[in-house]
């Protein structure tokens, strides 16, 4: 459990917050798992939005409540979380009720919530090059400098190197971009994950047969995000097609996912603009 310790936080004023608030940006993705997450549970929270495209979160006041940098933030009665699989499974002891993750199961959970996790740079990679596409480097050098600069450095007290994997994330696409070879690397790695959702789906509505989820949750939102990519879901994974249609009518999921920093328009001119360096292209698919 990622709990920050009192030395971590420089932004002092979270510390008196009470109740449960949220520090998010609309169109990230582990803001949007967890705010389905939210309204699921049917929890009341505080909201307080962070600017990401303006690099908010890189800046002190982010950085002193977060040191990572990475926004999905909780703060709940003082104690600040900045993980995201972690706040799930730490709301979902705080309110049980309804379950989202099975009982019994949780340790399993933990297990594939990780898993769903450690792909996070790729979705990062196939977003940037195909839905955002900025025209120039995702992060200026003043903003990187900033990031490399503020904040305490630490999590629970000691040196923290998840910081300086995302620094090395952004100093390398400022660098190259995000290549046809990194692109086609991550696109793979999610074919092979939504292969195997695709037959757990062809035999049952929810990934768990216990019912909805939290699992739901996570890979709805890397859906999602891959779709507006381009991926070819209808063709290779229709299972997954036809449950992530069912869930993006749902209330709780529909507010959440159709918020993203770029219009319908924004993203039509991108799809010219890529013509015939589309996702299905340049994976191979």
């Amino acid at each position: 459990m990622v709990q920050l310790v009192d030395s971590d936080i420089r932004t002092r004023e979270v510390l008196g917050w009470q109740g449960v608030h949220v520090l998010h940006f609309m169109g990230s993705s582990c803001s949007q798992k967890l705010r389905i997450f939210l309204n699921l549970k049917k929890i009341p929270w505080q909201s307080h939005p962070i600017d990401l495209p303006a690099n908010e979160n890189i800046q002190p006041w982010f950085l002193g409540i977060n040191p990572r940098g990475l926004v999905r933030v909780l703060v709940y009665d003082g104690a600040v979380h900045i993980e995201i699989n972690d706040i799930i499974q730490y709301l979902e002891k705080e309110f049980p009720a309804p379950r989202l993750i099975p009982a019994g199961h949780e340790k399993e959970v933990a297990a594939l919530l990780k898993h769903e996790d450690d792909l996070h740079l790729d979705l990062r990679t196939l977003s940037f090059r195909f839905v955002f596409a900025p025209p120039g480097p995702p992060k200026p050098a003043a903003a990187l400098q900033s990031y490399i600069a503020n904040g305490a450095g630490t999590v629970q007290g000691s040196p923290d190197h998840e910081k300086q994997v995302q620094i090395d994330f952004w100093q390398r696409a400022a660098r190259e971009g995000f290549t046809d070879a990194q692109a086609r690397a991550s696109a793979l790695k999610f074919r092979t994950e939504f292969d195997a959702l695709d037959k757990i789906l062809a035999k049952q509505p929810y990934l768990m047969s216990d019912g909805l989820s939290v699992l739901d949750i996570a890979w709805l939102i890397y859906g999602h995000r891959l779709s507006l990519a381009g991926y070819p879901f209808e063709r290779l994974h229709s299972n997954v097609q036809a449950w992530v249609e069912r869930l993006r009518a749902m209330p709780e999921f529909a507010k959440e996912i159709t918020q993203l920093r770029h219009s319908t328009e924004q993203l039509d001119t991108i799809r010219r603009t890529q013509a015939r360096e589309t996702l299905e292209v340049i994976a191979g698919f």
